[in-house]
């Protein structure tokens, strides 16, 4: 509408002046309902295209749309093991510091799993002072066994100097006899020592690997035993959050509640701007937004993103072939806003449906020098055509409010 009078006044309005001052034609007489066509049909026919052609201009340099939102993330909570739900810590909605225990599940096998793991920890400190304590008991029979492998020998010695000074003294059968004991002996020895080294190895390796495992498996049991405790992993607010003792709660079915993050849909602002604005849209472009949240107020912005894919075209493998047809509605692309200004969205809530208008602004191409002075005029005019957006903008903040509470029946 606004466009239309703006278009009137340079057409409609000069015709009529002519015909009723130049030609002294009047309403009511020769200007009735039924001759104004045929009277002002150049003044009509040529505001008519100026509107369309006015109307194009300005929602094409300087894009506008009502789907824009401040988007927001959203965490499920969810534990990761399965449970029965033992005590509750927070209410159905309220606001959570990161690393507050929100819900804590039965851990009773998951604490005698961790003190299994620390009995078996004590197992193998007890194996191991046993280890050393037969160490001690190796080194005494290992000196018995030398000892007596000594006694043998010498006798076995005496044996032979008394046969060397006389042959019938010392039977060769006695002889072949001490040679066994020695041999067995040296074999006690050897035995001994074997065992001693073997009990040695124990400690220094086989026990202390397994209380290496030992211990692996208490911290892992201990890990298991804090996942029965289900904290925040960020400061946010709880919502939706019906849990109660005595349920039981599985990760693959559904979350007990939400956790939305503190920063979340705090300082950016997602606008989705039709597709033949896609050459229009660009990083850096000035733009205002107002929305429902916080009324009668116009918010700078400034495009920081711009989607090169639009989402009404993603697919994903399956086992039927896609038809174009089934893309009933066209996407939009998708553009990220910030404030212009620290703080300029205090006040919008999150979720908040939101108007958005984003202005070209072609001042580079025409301060360039091999820019020709028609294209100059012609950039000129479409960059004060954002002044129209402007001003509808600022019409529809003003209406939005009355709009909402009296004519849509809230």
């Amino acid at each position: 509408m606004l466009e239309l009078l703006v278009c009137a006044l340079f057409t409609l309005l000069p015709d009529y002046l002519y015909r009723r001052y130049r030609q002294g034609k009047r309403f009511g007489r020769e200007l009735t309902l039924y001759s104004v066509w045929f009277e002002l049909r150049w003044g009509l026919v040529t505001c008519v295209m100026l509107t369309v052609g006015l109307i194009t201009v300005i929602f094409y340099n300087h894009p506008s749309t009502t789907s824009a939102t401040v988007f927001f993330r959203t965490v499920p909570i969810v534990p990761e093991i399965n449970g029965r739900v033992a005590q509750v810590h927070v209410s159905f909605s309220g606001k959570v510091e990161k690393g507050a225990p929100i819900f804590t599940l039965d851990g009773r096998s998951q604490e005698a799993a961790v003190e299994a793991a620390r009995r078996k920890i004590a197992e193998v400190d007890a194996t191991l002072a046993v280890a050393k304590a037969d160490i001690l008991a190796f080194d005494g029979k290992i000196q018995e066994a030398r000892s007596a492998l000594q006694q043998a020998l010498d006798e076995l010695q005496t044996k032979h100097e008394l046969r060397q000074r006389n042959e019938n003294v010392v039977a060769t059968r006695e002889l072949e006899r001490l040679e066994n004991i020695v041999a067995g002996r040296e074999a006690a020895v050897a035995s001994a020592t074997a065992s001693q080294a073997a009990a040695q190895t124990k400690i220094v390796t086989l026990l202390p690997a397994e209380r290496a495992s030992a211990q692996a498996a208490l911290a892992q049991a201990e890990v298991e035993w804090g996942k029965t405790v289900v904290r925040a992993g960020f400061t946010g607010h709880v919502e939706q959050f019906t849990l109660r003792v005595g349920d039981v709660v599985n990760p693959f079915m559904r979350p007990a509640g939400i956790i939305i993050p503190e920063e979340a849909g705090r300082g950016r602002m997602q606008a989705g701007f039709g597709q033949i604005e896609a050459q229009v849209i660009k990083v850096g472009m000035v733009a205002e937004v107002t929305c429902i949240s916080k009324p009668w107020e116009v918010i700078p912005m400034v495009v920081t993103g711009v989607q090169d894919f639009i989402a009404a075209g993603q697919l994903r493998s399956g086992e039927q072939l896609i038809d174009a047809q089934q893309v009933v509605r066209p996407g939009t692309i998708l553009t990220f806003l910030e404030p212009l200004y620290q703080g300029g969205l205090d006040g919008v809530t999150p979720g908040s449906s939101c108007i958005a208008n984003a202005y070209s602004n072609n001042h580079d191409i025409i301060a360039a020098k091999e820019t020709g002075t028609m294209r100059r005029i012609a950039l000129h005019a479409v960059d004060a055509t954002g002044l129209v957006h402007a001003m509808l903008l600022r019409i529809q903040a003003l209406v939005l409010p009355v709009k909402t509470l009296v004519f849509s029946g809230h």
